[in-house]
């Protein structure tokens, strides 16, 4: 098989060792729904599906039909997989029939997904999303008061398995304003469900930040995202952890992913020359670099252009120039030895010395979910220990 430019390299250790910490943290009731949406924020569907199985993890949520079929495809039977997106009509029946749990936020899909169910010879296992104050999508009361009641006329036909909402900024305490009062009304439209005797198995609302820093979001089920691969939601959630467990520094949650390639070739410039597309970089002194062989095409920001750094033989070695397509170029004139073929770390440790995401999302202004979820799928994965 011929090789990728890049490669990746998943750890079982350290997603266990997150997996372990955030049950610890959100107690033993919640059902713990990992995350796996842009294939799995980039650490590839397929492989973290397995992983997480591997952790006791066996329910998992996705933004569409397209990854909930790829989840289905590398899980077991035993798992759950939840929809919390885009669901065409045209996809309902594959989804009934592989007994996916789906997001509803709009009343008048209701009548289709009966039928569909009846076609079938399934139920239908919905989630009802309620608007509490994100306004991107959730019934306002209105309609779902008249969900309620057509839910309880067709339970031959659609299980109501779940009720929930998105908190818009949980990450932030600058939010509570706003936060606040969306945990107050879900919870006021929960006392509703009870009055009516109609409360489904899952009342859900808590994603990594609201879990982590809010009790009272940790209902039936958590949707756990960025902290499953071990990364905090914001500074704000980690200095709460610090607060809650009187300590001055934590590590509690490793980083799974490692991201590296090899030396394309050496040049040496003479002072006076530019590197690569451009004027974006002058030799000023005579220089030896390397060319490395990937480049924005393959998730690499171009923002880290004259920024950046990767790791050759333990050292940092500075980006020069423009990071382009598929090449960019870095400084190796105080690494002695650098050879072609050399192992290059773009993310992860090398020796003693280490590349977090943060050194990409603090030069770029990217936040860690986009750099990660830009990672193609094309780039080889591969578990370790």
């Amino acid at each position: 098989m011929v090789r990728h430019s890049s490669r990746i390299f998943l750890s079982q250790s350290a997603l266990k060792n997150n997996v372990n910490f955030l049950r610890k943290k959100i107690g033993s009731h919640p059902v713990f729904s990992a995350v796996v949406k842009a294939n799995a924020y980039g650490h590839g569907i397929a492989e973290m599906t397995k992983m997480l199985e591997r952790c006791g993890v066996h329910h998992f949520s996705v933004a569409s039909a397209h990854e909930a079929e790829e989840v289905l495809e590398h899980c077991s039977k035993s798992c759950h997989i939840m929809i919390m997106g885009i669901l065409y009509n045209d996809d309902l029946e594959w989804a009934i029939e592989n007994e996916i749990e789906f997001y509803v936020f709009d009343y008048d899909r209701l009548q289709k997904i009966k039928e569909i169910a009846k076609k079938v010879g399934k139920k239908a296992v919905v989630h009802i999303e309620v608007e509490t104050g994100t306004n991107r999508t959730g019934m306002e009361p209105a309609a779902f008061s008249k969900t309620i009641t057509w839910l309880k006329r067709n339970k031959e036909h659609v299980k109501f398995e779940g009720v929930c909402t998105h908190l818009g900024g949980a990450e932030s305490f600058g939010n509570e304003f706003k936060t606040g009062p969306q945990i107050k009304r879900f919870h006021t439209i929960l006392k509703e469900l009870k009055r009516k005797n109609f409360t489904p198995p899952y009342r859900h609302m808590g994603c990594s930040a609201a879990a982590l820093a809010y009790p009272e979001t940790r209902l039936d089920l958590v949707r756990i995202g960025v902290a499953t691969y071990g990364f905090w939601p914001s500074p704000d959630i980690y200095y709460a952890h610090l607060r809650d467990t009187g300590k001055k520094k934590d590590a509690p949650l490793k980083r799974i992913i490692t991201w590296k390639t090899d030396v394309m070739d050496i040049k040496h410039v003479s002072a006076g020359e530019f590197i690569g597309y451009g004027t974006a970089f002058q030799a000023v002194h005579d220089m030896t670099i390397a060319v490395i062989p990937l480049g924005y095409s393959n998730g690499y920001s171009r923002g880290l252009s004259n920024k950046g750094y990767v790791l050759i033989r333990g050292k940092k070695a500075p980006i020069v120039g423009l990071i382009n397509m598929n090449l960019f170029m870095v400084d190796i004139s105080h690494i002695p030895g650098v050879a072609v073929n050399d192992e290059v770390v773009l993310l992860g440790k090398q020796k003693n010395n280490v590349i977090r995401v943060s050194s990409f999302t603090n030069r770029t202004q990217l936040l860690n979910n986009e750099l990660l979820s830009r990672l193609p799928s094309a780039i080889p994965r591969k578990i370790v220990r």
